[in-house]
């Protein structure tokens, strides 16, 4: 049987907005979770910017499932999901479905909504010139409410450390809300004939919504990979290929800094200066630059593998490039 136009809609574009959605809201926690310091506002204001997105169209992909009827005057309700208010999308959800949200659940959607409504233009006002860092003070005071902390000095010069505590009460928090409007979707589209509810295998919208976004678990990846990659002693084309690239001459000394680079931002682009210091002591820098390139592509091929052969007795297969 045909799908009607409005059929055609929840199926297939609101499915790629669910796909958006959930990749708003990965993006936010993944954010969060890198945060060493929850002192800077444009590191505060990027979090809740997508969680805040991310969430508010989650709702409406319900909204649209749940009340939208063919008989609808459809310009009248597509105004009616033109609103930054999460609470009221929320109101709008519970009145056909039993969505139960906890306390602290339902503050995180109000700071959101505070955030979405006012703070994001709030810095274009000249009401207030000297009220700064108003998303820290939200997240602040929303921190002391529902985990029973305290922050004295908030305008302390040495800052508050973004704690695996907090890091894992944001997480709980966003999943509990994304993973209640998923089922609603997904219970929705089902009763509709519809598959809105299906997921990009390997897409951020998975991860939320089915992997509960369990970003500790990619940070153990990381390093168990760098481990191995450390350690191993077996052979490939791949592995030869790395270790036959001369290391650039970084201070041992700094290890613990290097290693900040696989998970925060700021780390890197302070290293990022000292490699570009080192590189110039590099003799043929296009060449290196032209390896480098090689590791993480796509689609390479590295002949001696087709062999079952070991290679620790042949010359350095690297003499000229692998193929790609």
């Amino acid at each position: 049987m045909q799908m009607s136009r409005s059929e055609l809609w929840k199926n297939f574009r609101l499915g790629e907005e669910l796909d958006v959605t959930g990749t708003f809201i990965y993006n936010g926690l993944r954010r969060f979770h890198e945060l060493h310091k929850l002192d800077y506002s444009a590191d505060l204001f990027e979090v809740f910017y997508q969680l805040s997105v991310g969430i508010e169209r989650l709702m409406k992909i319900a909204i649209v499932l749940l009340e939208h009827d063919d008989a609808n005057d459809q310009d009248a309700f597509e105004r009616s999901l033109s609103t930054h208010n999460h609470q009221s999308l929320l109101e709008r959800i519970q009145k056909h479905v039993d969505l139960k949200l906890s306390s602290s659940d339902n503050a995180f959607l109000h700071l959101l909504t505070r955030f979405y409504e006012n703070l994001r233009y709030d810095r274009f006002s000249l009401k207030s010139p000297l009220a700064l860092g108003k998303e820290k003070h939200e997240l602040f005071d929303f921190l002391e409410r529902h985990l029973q902390v305290k922050f004295d000095d908030r305008n302390s010069i040495f800052g508050y450390q973004n704690t695996d505590q907090y890091k894992k009460f944001i997480r709980k928090i966003v999943i509990r809300i994304a993973s209640g409007l998923y089922g609603i979707i997904e219970q929705r589209t089902r009763t509709l004939g519809l598959y809105t509810y299906e997921l990009r295998h390997g897409s951020k919208a998975e991860t939320v919504f089915l992997g509960e976004a369990n970003i500790p678990t990619e940070d153990i990846l990381w390093k168990e990979l760098l481990v191995f990659f450390m350690n191993t002693k077996e052979t490939s084309g791949y592995l030869n290929f790395l270790r036959g690239i001369e290391p650039l001459n970084f201070d041992p000394g700094l290890v613990e800094d290097y290693l900040d680079c696989f998970q925060a931002y700021s780390a890197r682009t302070q290293v990022a200066d000292e490699m570009e210091t080192l590189y110039e002591d590099v003799p043929d820098a296009g060449e290196r630059l032209r390896l480098i390139g090689v590791i993480g592509s796509p689609n390479v091929h590295f002949p001696e593998d087709d062999d079952d052969e070991a290679f620790e007795d042949e010359p350095n297969p690297f003499d000229e490039p692998p193929s790609k």
